[in-house]
């Protein structure tokens, strides 16, 4: 009897687990359905970028090569699409990932707190490169307007702290970044304008069916893949999206795999995360990141985009707005070049039978050919075909301006001309100030996706990072230290975030200039301080060899170390101190929160006793 309610609740849970799969499934084809159109469209603006600018969407909703009228037409490609896209994304490179947290009081413990994320978030940046994927998606971005960085904990990353029973290594686990372009990502709602407004989210994608049995321990028959959005970037060959059905790309042996999150409801206080690839069930259960304020659970990605668009969540891309500009100026050039191959090989006149026309036809008139004519007939002679008409240079000039108008980029920035003749370095500037101008909500858009991305790195961190961790930081005169920390030491939520462009060292360096010649960084007696000087000198560039050379930073370095040991125990001041130095750097401590806590403050007292006896 008992086995047979166990075999009842069996059959129970796999009839559950089917219908879960086949909602799942059809919840997708459900949002692929509904975005097609801007799929189509996202693979037209591909096609442009690479070069393939005889494509277009037929009134079925498929990319199709455009036929030519006549065998004769040329039609050649004088791509200014590519070269635009090239700008833009130099001059998006300068925004680096340079994430530094700001301390949210002067207290000693939230300085300590913001060095230490500021430390986190570069070790990072460091060990992803993440320059490189915010370069990739900031790729995608401005061709298909919109991509996205998926933050996901990586349980086989980080040091190894051991070995299982089977004897395969244990990590401690470490935080990855993904770049992800808009073709994986399927939102339960288009209309949606941010992250926040949407509830619920899939991601899908085309996965060899071994990486999947090593990741879940399933083991899935797999089957041939041919669906562009789904493949893999490398696998699908690049930019330039095939039209020709026999060289679609193929991935063998693989499955799509949909991964569903679902933000926290009534029915689910922690959301839902349900996998599935072809009718099997991977997982399903909590969302598994506490990565928003608070502790609370959200959806894993960051959305970035080109150009917002109103009422919708994919925005769009300055490739979309110049395409009918580039139709136009391939249309102008080809016709131009038509034309000029009709005044330089001419249009000859021949009376029918008067000549063989199919070798007139196949060889033209080469210099030194002789040409046999019927006796009696008129001689062959060529056509007036005109000169060029001088519209045809103006259309080119107009849809060049165009292009600068629509693209956002002067002709100094995308190819280092000066049209506009002026010769100033203020003038040059202001102009490069405005293509920047024009820029600002792709700018923006970037540094908002790197913030958030950066917090949600850190709140990785506090939710799993539970035992101790060495991070190496570099200090002060480029010093390298080592600090432990753990999820605790860890403040998520009260950090502020500075990130944007990446100064230049000569502006660094002239601002600098510009602080002493107006005594900005003199003290209350009108002297620079030791202190002071060794800073200003680190930002030239000197700091290292000056902190070797003059005693004062070494004791000022000494005595923040001992800060940090006073918080644990009694630290006794050494006759070779600098008294005055170590005590100003201690009262420092006291005064930014070290006098909150009796014990500390009583050692620092005592500490303080010991340097003016030694004094």
């Amino acid at each position: 009897m008992e086995n047979d309610k166990i075999t009842k609740e069996q059959k129970a849970e796999e009839e559950r687990k089917k219908k879960l799969v086949a909602s799942i499934a059809a919840d997708f084809e459900a949002r692929r359905e509904a975005r097609r159109s801007i799929e189509k469209s996202w693979e037209l603006n591909m096609n442009f970028v690479s070069g393939n600018q005889y494509c277009d969407i037929s009134p079925a909703g498929e990319l199709v090569q455009e036929d030519r009228e006549f065998y004769w037409q040329s039609r050649r490609c004088f791509n200014h699409v590519a070269p635009t896209i090239d700008t833009r994304l130099a001059r998006l490179a300068k925004i680096r990932p340079t994430l530094t947290v700001r301390a949210f009081s002067d207290s000693e413990g939230d300085v300590k707190t913001a060095r230490l994320c500021s430390g986190i978030l570069d070790s990072v940046k460091n060990r992803l490169d993440l320059d490189k994927i915010v370069s990739r998606a900031t790729v995608w971005s401005e061709t298909c307007g919109t991509a996205f960085y998926k933050v996901i904990w990586n349980f086989d990353d980080g040091n190894v702290i051991g070995t299982d029973e089977t004897g395969h290594s244990l990590r401690e686990g470490d935080v990855n970044v993904i770049a992800l372009s808009p073709f994986e990502i399927y939102p339960d709602s288009l209309t949606a304008e941010s992250m926040d407004e949407v509830r619920s989210l899939i991601h899908a994608k085309a996965v060899p069916v071994s990486e999947i049995r090593e990741r879940y321990g399933v083991e899935l028959a797999g089957r041939e893949i041919k669906d562009f959005p789904l493949l893999p970037f490398s696998q699908a060959g690049g930019w330039k999206k095939p039209l020709d059905g026999a060289a679609r790309p193929v991935l063998e042996n693989a499955e799509i795999v949909i991964e569903r999150y679902t933000r926290p409801t009534g029915d689910y206080p922690d959301g839902r995360l349900e996998i599935i690839a072809g009718d099997t069930l991977l997982y399903e259960g909590p969302l598994p990141y506490r990565n928003k304020d608070r502790g609370e659970r959200t959806l894993p990605f960051v959305r970035q985009t080109c150009i917002p668009l109103a009422g919708s969540f994919f925005g769009t891309s300055v490739v979309d707005r110049m395409i009918p500009l580039q139709r136009a100026y391939n249309a102008v050039r080809n016709r131009k070049h038509e034309f000029l191959n009709r005044l330089s090989m001419g249009v000859i006149a021949v009376e029918d039978g008067s000549v063989d026309a199919d070798e007139l036809s196949e060889e033209g008139l080469y210099p030194g050919k002789v040409l046999i004519y019927r006796q009696g007939s008129p001689k062959p002679e060529f056509l007036d075909c005109g000169s060029l008409p001088s519209e045809f240079a103006q259309e080119e000039e107009r849809i060049s301006d165009e292009f600068i108008l629509v693209s956002g980029m002067s002709e100094i920035s995308r190819n280092s001309a000066n049209p506009t003749h002026v010769t100033s370095g203020v003038g040059l500037q202001l102009l490069l100030d405005q293509d920047q101008n024009r820029m600002q909500m792709s700018v923006e858009s970037v540094e908002r996706a790197i913030k958030e991305a950066g917090k949600q790195i850190l709140h990785l961190y506090k939710q799993f990072a539970s035992a101790k961790r060495v991070l190496r930081m570099t200090g002060t005169g480029g010093s390298t230290e080592l600090f432990w920390f753990s999820a605790s030491d860890i403040s998520a939520d009260d950090v502020q975030f500075e990130t944007g462009y990446e100064r230049k060292p000569e502006e660094t360096r002239e601002e600098i200039l510009e602080l002493l010649r107006l005594g900005l960084l003199k003290n209350e007696n009108g002297v620079l301080d030791d202190d002071t000087r060794n800073r200003v000198l680190e930002a030239l560039g000197y700091g290292t060899a000056e902190s070797a050379r003059d005693i004062s930073s070494l004791h000022i370095r000494k005595a923040e170390k001992e800060n940090l040991m006073l918080a644990q125990g009694d630290v006794e001041a050494d006759a070779y101190d600098d008294h005055a130095l170590h005590i100003a750097e201690h009262t420092r401590f006291l005064l930014s929160g070290g006098e909150d806590d009796r014990a500390v403050k009583e050692r620092i007292l005592r500490h303080l006793g010991s340097h003016r006896k030694g004094a």
